[in-house]
């Protein structure tokens, strides 16, 4: 049976608002979403009949109006000649998520460091401003992007590029459903109708099948040629992309699988912004916000982690190793130290085991050092030579 959808709740807090109203712009949706804590109404916004001009819509007056009809996608025509018709009939028809929320949840405890004032201001802006982000591994580029959006109470479709990612996977293509095939829209369509932020997540690890991207990243329309249809971008509509590189490959083979980008795909985005690792001081809080939201109170050990990763960090920096301590790998130590009943050896030991053994070992005798509650590393025992003679072979 058809699914009768009420939006009510929403209709009746922009009236409580912003009194009776005809239309009413997207910024507005906004304050309302907010005040009234309450989700956006996609229903609303990515409904053509609701569409009064660009970012505005009609509010429909009574509660009979806001009662709609949920249509299950048309089987697709034996006639080939009316085929590739009903085909963009069902895209329109099915699997759009209108009544999901793609507001990220907000994270208890993050702490905001970085870029995240600079990605806020571009995010509130509500204009189309493509922004690259690049830094080391597990420095927070992906969360700061997600959390910007939950802050904001903005929609967030976050799409992971691999090599494998192409034209398809981004804008869409043919899907069997049930028998049927019927066209469905991709993640970037999804974004551009809905007006939502568009997060290329590991971008660098893409292959030219990026291009397709060319018109979205100067924030025109793009022709789905499979179902001749033209795309429009909403207001609000933008691109945010991570990546550990910019786009020119990984010199000293840290991150396997980066590729050199096409420079015509670099250039359009506005502007690239260089996330560091946090500062000690916001790096404490951050641990101590990991740990107090399991329920442990620990000062000493985060302060040791701290100190310990910003002296890896410079020997890094400096040449003298080849890894390095991110900020996730000190989360997931402090989340070890909770499970593991705060043994503070078993949990760093654990965590890393990920690097080889000498780096291991190193990283392991210099946390040590730092922390004198940790049996030291013992001091290898001079070889007898004499004695040594005596060994049968």
């Amino acid at each position: 049976m058809p699914k009768i959808v009420d939006h009510s709740i929403f209709i009746d807090a922009a009236i409580t608002k912003f009194g009776k109203i005809d239309t009413i712009s997207r910024k507005q949706i906004l304050e309302v979403c907010e005040e009234a804590d309450i989700k956006y109404p996609t229903w609303l916004t990515n409904d053509q009949t609701y569409r009064a001009g660009r970012g505005m819509y009609t509010l429909p007056k009574s509660k009979t109006q806001t009662k709609k009809t949920v249509q299950v996608a048309p089987v697709i025509s034996n006639t080939p000649e009316l085929a590739i018709a009903d085909m963009a009939i069902a895209a329109v028809k099915m699997n759009t998520p209108d009544q999901v929320s793609l507001i990220p949840d907000k994270a208890s405890g993050y702490v905001p460091f970085g870029h995240f004032n600079d990605v806020r201001s571009i995010v509130k802006s509500n204009r189309f401003y493509p922004v690259y982000i690049t830094g080391l591994s597990g420095n927070g580029k992906t969360m700061m992007v997600e959390q910007v959006c939950a802050s904001e109470k903005r929609e967030c479709i976050r799409v992971n590029i691999t090599i494998e990612t192409d034209e398809d996977d981004l804008l869409g293509g043919f899907r069997l459903v049930d028998g049927r095939t019927v066209w469905q829209n991709g993640p970037v369509i999804h974004a551009m109708e809905r007006g939502a932020i568009l997060l290329l997540d590991e971008v660098d690890l893409g292959s030219n099948k990026l291009m397709c991207l060319q018109p979205v990243l100067e924030g025109k329309s793009v022709f789905l040629k499979k179902i001749n249809k033209l795309i429009t971008p909403v207001q609000g509509f933008n691109i945010i992309a991570t990546a550990n590189t910019k786009g020119k490959g990984s010199d000293d083979g840290r991150f396997i699988g980066t590729n050199v980008m096409n420079e015509a795909f670099l250039e359009r985005f506005s502007i690239t912004m260089e996330q560091e690792y946090p500062q000690s001081k916001v790096e404490t809080k951050i641990l101590t916000n990991v740990l107090q939201s399991v329920g442990v109170e620990d000062s000493d050990f985060v302060k040791r982690l701290v100190d310990w990763a910003e002296v890896i960090r410079k020997s890094f920096i400096e040449g003298a190793v080849s890894e390095i301590i991110s900020t996730r790998r000190l989360v997931h130590i402090c989340e070890a130290y909770a499970i593991f009943n705060n043994n503070r050896e078993k949990a760093i030991t654990l965590c890393l085991n990920r690097f080889d053994t000498d780096t291991k070992n190193s990283f392991m005798d210099l946390y040590k050092k730092l922390d004198e509650t940790i049996t030291p590393p013992t001091p290898a025992t001079p070889v007898d030579v004499a004695s040594t003679n005596e060994i049968q072979f």
